[in-house]
């Protein structure tokens, strides 16, 4: 009988220590950071001063083809003479807003 509450002592435990770690580590986990640029239609504010020349590239290639909102954003960069990784928050929010 001794026996038989030791295993079961034991297995509790190591039940118990089995769910504690997957829970502490699930908390743990962080996503991974993505290299390409988010999509246009979040509503999360972005710092793109942060983002890799690659990204920034992209992102001006996707809002390229929208001509005439981006020429206006550009215009009004230019306006306020913002210019390199100063103008990228800039026309960021101007197109996705």
């Amino acid at each position: 009988m001794h026996m038989f509450r030791l295993r079961t002592h034991v297995l509790s435990l190591v039940i118990f220590a089995y769910f504690a770690t997957g829970a502490a580590l699930a908390q743990n986990q962080t996503q991974p950071q993505s290299t390409k640029p988010p999509a246009t239609s979040t509503t999360k504010m972005e710092d793109v001063s942060k983002w890799t020349q690659k990204q920034w590239d992209a992102a001006k290639a996707k809002w390229s083809e929208e001509k005439a909102k981006w020429g206006d954003c550009q215009k009004q960069s230019t306006k306020a003479k913002l210019s390199g990784r100063k103008s990228w928050q800039f026309l960021y929010d101007c197109m996705t807003k």
